[in-house]
């Protein structure tokens, strides 16, 4: 156990941790976003998929106690390695430096996760806690659209909206910071899996920018 706590709190051992629990999040996208896509079926179409969620709980608790844990990982590794880098170029020319040869969302990761972990909170309290307290309801349809915590509402599309770009700066750069870190980014697999990565960075994104541009600005009329 010595050996793991010792690799965990290296440095390699901190950006292992980051990329693994980031593609692992990137998957559950995939899954997450076909789910929300169901919301194009229409009213009876997305309340029967959420009904069917319902009706495998015990598993879908399971899997939101997994992600959690998947969450809480990234976060702390990501949150340490923040602070590290600062503390690693305190020289305010290497700083600037750094600033000439990175892109803004390179320097600020930290900056975009915490957006998004804003924006996942926010949804937590609203939307997914009232998918838990009505899920006999089968109305999960207005709960979406509604005036309150819903697409209805013009703030809460604007943030849906930023956080899905911003998730998209999150993932390229972290993409290529996962293939650095595993020695692939530059092999013979590199173009590859960089075309692999575009899915994920920006077809995903969109995917789900596409339901509050929708519901939000197109069909609720702002």
């Amino acid at each position: 156990m010595n050996w793991f706590i010792t690799f965990a709190n290296s440095s390699i051992g901190k950006k292992i941790f980051m990329a693994i629990t980031g593609l692992f999040l990137s998957l559950f996208l995939i899954i997450h976003l076909i789910g929300n896509l169901t919301l194009f079926g229409g009213p009876e179409f997305f309340n029967s998929y959420v009904s069917t969620l319902s009706a495998v709980r015990p598993l879908v608790r399971f899997i939101e106690t997994i992600l959690t844990l998947i969450f809480l990982v990234h976060i702390v590794n990501g949150i340490r390695i923040t602070l590290e880098n600062k503390r690693a170029t305190p020289d305010k020319y290497i700083s600037n430096k750094t600033n000439e040869n990175s892109s803004f969302f390179s320097r600020n990761m930290g900056l975009t996760g915490s957006v998004i972990f804003i924006f996942l909170a926010i949804h937590l309290q609203t939307i997914w806690y009232q998918f838990q307290i009505q899920h006999d309801g089968g109305h999960f349809y207005k709960i979406v659209m509604n005036n309150t915590i819903g697409f209805g509402n013009i703030f809460v599309t604007l943030l849906y909206s930023i956080a899905m770009i911003l998730l998209s700066f999150h993932l390229r750069h972290g993409f290529q910071s996962a293939f650095q870190t595993f020695g692939i980014r530059y092999n013979k697999y590199g173009k590859l899996i960089e075309w692999v990565a575009v899915f994920f960075w920006l077809i995903i994104p969109l995917g789900f920018l596409s339901i509050p541009i929708y519901f939000g600005l197109i069909k609720g009329g702002f």
